[in-house]
């Protein structure tokens, strides 16, 4: 017994060293609603995750041991022991740890030690802790834990078994006040996927490809939007294994726009509002804006449906929906929760949409204007004229052998002509994609580094044919390969 004693003391010793160690700075989670500061609602469905103790009555000054265990993972937990006749009111008791490394102790209220929480998000299945019972304890314990499986995902307060102690009559317990009972829209399953039955009547949508329908095609990319009253009611459905997203933008430039993600997480789907400022990761929004929110998993597409209010005066994040905006649509992939950048370039409408308007079908394109004419011009370069100059060089320098244009045979003007236009067209070209990106892509795999090339080899023919070599020069050769395999590998780059 003694032995025992001596292993609590040495592990109390641990425990008030991790006390310090948390209190030099961090912040604990809120102890009297055992709520987390997450800025989202609790899950009301059935947890995964149970408290278990080692006894059913005690003694003051015992001790007991505390399991928390579940059937999937969690990051985070807050484990207290209430008063059984009154759970609402502060914690009893204090704890040890048995394991200092993945929990600490925190004090809520005025007693130091009286609850245990994580040290960080590393998933684990099982916490095991040691109660130590007070001096003047309550008839009866209840334990309580809030558990956070994910950032977005975890159950407040959820009860375990109650201890009574040895002797002592408990007190009935007291009812839960309507004040502690929290009101959330748990997100439902969606009975069947979206369809594009409406659009344009009902509700406006915005479909890639053309005319699709989600509820027959998988591919389907959907958007729509429908004006209910004071709020307005959003579906969105599209092939991803990650995520997909809508933004509400005032320019076709992506930056500082209203965002709206459905981000799967193993089986569930996690629907948000955010902001995107510049081309930065997305802030999710401190409010929790968005009700009667539904989703559906299935056949590699996922469809989320949720309710916003046109107005949303606590969080100036949200842009007005009666006023008309340019809409994005984009996928990606996910890990955990998290969003990664997109694949592809988001679907942009091609004219600005009133969202609480008429109702309409919009159209758009993964297309940017500006990358639209940087292929066009790439294109008219090497495709129409660099093919036209190289052609003529090649075939024609033995026709019109008495004719000339401008001083020099007429197949080496045309082709001049043709090359520099080639150039003019190339630098033109080039410079589109960092105006419309705002600078390098880093996300654009060999293509960018492939324009440079072409760009260097472009400019690097009339450099060489101005410093090339008279045609009887013993040198005038070098050049002739190095033009045509400059002009070669350009040419085959390019296409």
């Amino acid at each position: 017994r003694a032995g025992v004693h001596i292993l609590l003391l040495l592990v109390q010793t641990l425990c008030l060293t991790s006390v310090d160690a948390f209190s030099n700075g961090k912040v604990t989670e809120a102890c009297g609603s055992m709520m987390p500061k997450h800025g989202h609602a609790p899950n009301t469905t059935h947890s995964p995750y149970t408290l278990a103790v080692n006894v059913t009555e005690f003694s003051s000054g015992d001790y007991i041991q505390v399991t928390i265990s579940g059937t999937t993972y969690f990051e985070g937990f807050l484990l207290e022991a209430r008063n059984a006749s009154n759970p609402d009111s502060a914690a009893v008791g204090s704890f040890i740890l048995t394991n200092p490394k993945t929990t600490q102790l925190l004090q809520c209220g005025h007693t130091p030690d009286s609850a245990v929480s994580h040290t960080s998000d590393a998933r684990q299945t099982q916490i095991v802790v040691i109660w130590k019972a007070p001096q003047n304890s309550p008839a009866a314990v209840k334990f309580l834990v809030t558990v956070v499986a994910h950032y977005k995902t975890f159950w407040v307060k959820i009860p375990g078994p109650v201890v009574s102690q040895s002797g002592v009559t408990p007190i009935p317990p007291k009812p839960t006040t309507p004040s502690t009972t929290i009101k959330t829209s748990t997100p439902s399953v969606l009975p069947r996927p979206f369809s594009s039955v409406g659009c344009g009547q009902q509700k406006s949508c915005l479909l890639d490809p053309v005319g699709c329908d989600p509820e027959k095609d998988p591919s389907c990319f959907f958007l729509s939007f429908a004006p209910k009253g004071q709020t307005v009611v959003f579906e969105l459905s599209g092939p991803s294994d990650g995520y997909i997203a809508f933004a509400l933008s005032h320019d076709t430039w992506m930056g500082d726009d209203d965002m709206y993600l459905c981000v799967r997480d193993d089986s569930l789907v996690d629907v948000s509002a955010a902001y995107v400022k510049g081309r930065s990761y997305p802030q999710e929004a401190s409010e929790n804006v968005l009700t009667d929110v539904a989703w559906r998993l299935a056949d590699g597409v996922i469809q989320c449906r949720f309710r916003r209010q046109v107005l949303v005066p606590q969080d100036p994040t949200r842009f007005s929906l009666d006023a008309q905006y340019y809409l994005f649509m984009a996928y990606g992939e996910a890990e955990n929760g998290e969003v990664h950048r997109h694949g592809r370039q988001p679907l942009i409408s091609s004219q600005q949409s009133v969202i609480n308007g008429p109702a309409e079908i919009l159209n758009g394109s993964r297309s940017p204007l500006l990358m639209k004419f940087h292929s066009v011009l790439m294109l008219i370069a090497w495709m129409l004229a660099g093919s036209t100059g190289t052609f003529l060089a090649s075939y024609f320098k033995p026709d019109w052998p008495e004719r000339t244009l401008f001083g020099q045979r007429i197949w080496f003007q045309v082709h001049r002509g043709l090359m520099i236009l080639t150039v003019l067209l190339t630098c033109v070209a080039f410079t589109l994609p960092f105006i419309y990106r705002g600078g390098w892509s880093k996300h654009a795999g060999a293509h960018p580094y492939l324009g440079c090339t072409v760009l260097a080899l472009a400019l690097l023919q009339p450099i060489m044919a101005t410093l090339r070599p008279p045609p009887d020069s013993s040198r005038r050769w070098v050049f002739n390969w190095l033009h045509w395999g400059a002009g070669t590998v350009a040419e085959i780059m390019a296409g």
